[in-house]
């Protein structure tokens, strides 16, 4: 096999923005295969107690893509269909509301939303690196650095892919690492 078909892999010996975004990528393909060519049935699988489901991780991590390279990164507005929403309200939204959506709706909208990711991520590497200071401030007024955010979604992709791989296997078995050699999404 070449590395074409497995273009998911980090460099074996790249730079650091290489090795972080390599990491980040590959766990974005790792989790869009577990929730890969589902239907409504199997994006809504529970594991035991757990009210989460594929889809409702599908629309979470679309809203954790946006919300990190938009109010984060930049301090603007995530865009619809997050602005809209009342969240003192509905806290858990993306959550909670992922089983009102079709499975193209959810798929859609985590690829647009990684897609604008890439974009937006791309464009900030290319104007300042990793070290550049972001908007997003702590309660000491100190501003996050780029590398930052992307370590953060390196951890919540971390935490989200293991859930899917439970839920994916609990919908049909499908178990494993990292997808197959070739593996493109279906839906």
């Amino acid at each position: 096999m070449s590395e074409s078909d497995y273009p998911w892999e980090p460099p074996f010996a790249g730079t650091e923005i290489e090795h972080l975004v390599g990491a980040l990528d590959r766990l974005r393909t790792t989790f869009r295969w577990k929730a890969d060519d589902l239907d409504a049935a199997g994006l809504s699988v529970r594991v035991g107690a757990s009210a989460l489901t594929l889809g409702a991780l599908l629309k979470h991590l679309a809203f954790v893509e946006d919300y990190m390279f938009t109010v984060k990164m930049r301090g603007g507005s995530p865009g619809e269909p997050w602005a809209s929403v009342d969240w003192d309200a509905h806290p858990e939204w993306p959550f909670t509301s992922a089983a009102d959506d079709t499975p193209e709706q959810l798929y859609a909208l985590w690829d647009a939303a990684v897609h604008r990711s890439h974009v937006r991520l791309t464009t900030a590497l290319a104007d300042g690196g990793l070290d550049q200071l972001v908007h997003v401030s702590g309660p000491d007024g100190r501003h996050a650095s780029l590398r930052r955010l992307v370590c953060d979604l390196v951890e919540e992709y971390g935490r989200h892919t293991g859930h899917a791989d439970l839920l994916r296997e609990a919908v049909d078995g499908r178990v494993g690492e990292d997808p197959p050699a070739g593996w493109r999404a279906k839906s």
